[in-house]
């Protein structure tokens, strides 16, 4: 089968700037996630940067390119940034329960749209292509919930989250192959991964459970 190979990769300048704006995301909901666990400003700034940089760390070393935040400082100073500025924000106003679910779901559509992008760009098969994606996309999140002695929420019935990313990887795998422009198949697969995690948060949407007879 053949791979997906450049021209179908996105411009390095799309996948940055998506890049950039997952990891504050990321990092912010991490912080939102610490609130009940009364984490000062250093588990803080650990479980944001596990958070927005976790995923991406796993598929630039499966794929063997060098790890994005050490090839560019910039990725993580726009975390400690994100995570400094959350924590401060949230020591001033009232937080609302479970409100970090929603920044969360915004940067896993993110994640997967720029971890599809650059594993295309490092010309492997599109399949291969979309499980990075998930992986890029929910490890980080992964990371969060272990760190904060929560069930991770991949593992949780009613939240399809792995389902929600791979089913927009797919979609944005899709339209690239039918010649959509580079930011509307992002745009396409990051509103799937976005409108079915939201769903399944409001809905309570799973997939089936295993039951034993």
């Amino acid at each position: 089968m053949t791979p997906l190979v450049p021209p179908w990769s996105a411009p390095a300048e799309l996948i940055y700037a998506i890049g950039m704006v997952a990891v504050a995301v990321n990092a912010a909901s991490a912080v939102l996630e610490t609130e009940d666990k009364k984490m000062d400003l250093v588990g803080a700034v650990i479980v944001g940067l596990a958070t927005s940089l976790g995923g991406g760390t796993l598929r630039d070393l499966l794929l063997s390119r060098p790890v994005f935040w050490l090839g560019d400082v910039a990725y993580l100073v726009c975390g400690l940034l994100a995570v400094g500025f959350t924590f401060v924000l949230a020591r001033r106003i009232r937080v609302r329960p479970g409100l970090f679910v929603v920044p969360d779901a915004v940067g896993l559509a993110l994640f997967t749209v720029v971890g599809c992008q650059i594993a295309v760009a490092a010309g492997v098969h599109w399949l291969a292509a979309s499980l990075l994606a998930v992986i890029t996309g929910v490890v980080g999140g992964m990371l969060r919930d272990i760190l904060v002695n929560e069930v991770p929420l991949v593992m949780r019935p009613g939240t399809l989250y792995a389902t929600a990313s791979w089913l927009g990887a797919l979609t944005l795998l899709g339209c690239m192959h039918f010649g959509l422009g580079d930011a509307a198949a992002a745009a396409a697969g990051a509103a799937v991964v976005l409108g079915l995690r939201l769903a399944a948060i409001r809905w309570q949407l799973s997939l089936p459970t295993y039951r034993s007879r």
